[in-house]
């Protein structure tokens, strides 16, 4: 009898282990997330392996690659700044974690949010990011998959600005290393946040959610993690060795340990496999002139009959300044708070493209003298070569036309009669960018800024694009024609 005893218990602790292993162990390792991969050489685009690369699975934090890369094109665009104060909304500061531990109600930078966003993955940064530039998650949502179809992410779907876990919130390992890609060589000037092991975050430092790979393999330098309990454990990595540069996918790892294990693996793959040297060919700029605003489908495709077309809000895409030509430039005014009197070259061709613009857009209606008018606008006055009001209207391409040979410069600045009021149609990187805007939007706009003086000044966060000497009427009404245009635009009032 007491040797029975003493076996008892020991077996009902077996059946107990056994009974765990049945209900827990077995169903969490066939619950395991699928895994998918995709390498490619980051110059040329060109494959180098894949694996279940076309499965839609859930991308977790790897969808902050696009809500930074869309704070980064807003920047770009003027649409908002590093310097930007956010209000953190509670809808942004519930966001489970990862967080940054935002309060209801506080203020903070937008660069601190993309560090938080990019270095910690911040659920709650990235929330607030989106609902800055966008006003609500939602409509960043939006934003977020015409520019996913602008980039050519053709199976991805997003739903929030953060990756948690949510019906429709789908992306590939294909799509993802395109983003990673995009990344790297559309904004370049962010791009070394990835590889960042701490970083500022305003309220606290953060540590970085990748940096075992990125201290344990050679060459590493961004890009993102991603985890929840539907995705696994994944990575988007991307290292650089002598000319060579690798990016690396992987979704649906089962520890950080063998995601990394993995990611190395295919890493060396892929240097193994790529060419010592190769020509570099940047991806594409996204196109967003034929993105079509369609509600997706869980499986990706479009819902129904095709939408209208939607355009983001910006004044002009921004490329790289051309070598500049003798003969080409003119002088323009163009006032800066260090040098109110200081002149910049602006190139014939931009003129010319702007001048061809402005024609084009003249309503039917307009008569002949409105299309011609000349651009007196605070800085350069241009008179075009006269067209009769039948080219016009013309259903035909219009004509392009001749470049001026001998513009009349005029500088002045209207400030009678109260006009002391102007507006604000962005902030640009270069001090050229900024010209080429106002230069364009002159032209289009020429009822309401005839007269007006252009001005770029510089500040610590880029160049501020705007006309003045104009009264608080024509101001409001420049702004809310420019508005209607889709260009970014805000009144500037006496100081």
């Amino acid at each position: 009898m007491m040797r029975a005893r003493r076996v008892q218990p020991a077996r009902y602790g077996l059946f107990i282990l056994a009974a765990i292993w049945i209900l827990v162990v077995l169903p969490l390792s066939a619950m395991a997330a699928p895994y998918a991969a995709y390498v490619i050489d980051a110059r040329t685009g060109e494959v180098l392996h894949a694996q279940n690369a076309e499965t839609r699975l859930h991308p977790a934090s790897l969808t902050k690659m696009m809500t930074l890369y869309i704070a980064f094109e807003a920047i770009k665009r003027g649409e908002i700044s590093l310097d930007s104060k956010v209000k953190i909304s509670s809808h942004a500061a519930s966001e489970p974690p990862s967080k940054l531990g935002l309060k209801t109600g506080q203020t903070i930078s937008l660069r601190y949010l993309i560090r938080a966003a990019a270095v910690k993955s911040a659920n709650d940064a990235a929330t607030a990011i989106g609902e800055a530039i966008e006003g609500s998650e939602e409509k960043f949502a939006r934003r977020m998959n015409r520019t996913a179809q602008a980039l050519g992410m053709k199976k991805t779907t997003f739903k929030n600005a953060h990756g948690l876990t949510q019906a429709g919130h789908l992306s590939t390992a294909l799509d993802m290393t395109i983003m990673g890609r995009h990344l790297l060589y559309d904004h370049p000037e962010y791009y070394n946040l990835f590889s960042r092991l701490t970083a500022d975050a305003g309220v606290r430092k953060v540590s970085h959610t990748n940096r075992r790979f990125l201290q344990a393999y050679q060459g590493a330098d961004g890009i993102k993690t991603g985890y929840t309990n539907a995705a696994g454990f994944n990575l988007t990595a991307s290292a650089e060795r002598g000319n060579e540069r690798i990016i690396v996918t992987v979704f649906g790892g089962t520890s950080t340990t063998a995601r990394n294990a993995k990611v190395t693996e295919l890493m060396d793959l892929g240097f193994r496999r790529a060419p010592s040297s190769a020509p570099l060919r940047k991806p594409q700029q996204p196109n967003y002139a034929d993105v079509e605003d369609v509600p997706m489908a869980s499986n990706g495709t479009a819902n129904g009959a095709a939408g209208k077309t939607i355009r983001l809000v910006g004044a002009v895409t921004t490329s790289k300044r051309p070598v500049l030509r003798p003969g080409g430039t003119n002088e323009v005014v163009v006032a800066t708070a260090e040098a109110p009197d200081a002149k910049s070259p602006i190139l014939n061709s931009d003129i010319t493209a702007a001048l061809n613009e402005a024609v084009k857009s003249v309503p039917e209606e307009a008569a002949p003298e409105e299309a011609v008018k000349v651009a007196s606008l605070g800085g350069v006055s241009i008179r075009p070569t006269l067209r009769p009001k039948a080219l016009i209207a013309s259903a035909a391409p219009p004509k392009v036309i001749k470049e001026p040979t001998a513009p009349e410069v005029i500088t002045r600045v209207s400030t009678s009669g109260g006009h002391h009021w102007g507006v604000n149609v962005g902030r640009y990187p270069s001090r050229h960018a900024a010209e080429k805007v106002l230069l364009k939007t002159a032209l289009s706009e020429i009822s309401t800024l005839d007269g007006t003086l252009r001005k770029v000044v510089q500040r610590p966060q880029g160049f501020d694009a705007n006309f003045l000497g104009m009264s608080r009427e024509t101001a409001d009404l420049a702004c809310r024609r420019l508005a209607a245009r889709n260009v970014s635009c805000f009144m500037i009032g006496p100081s």
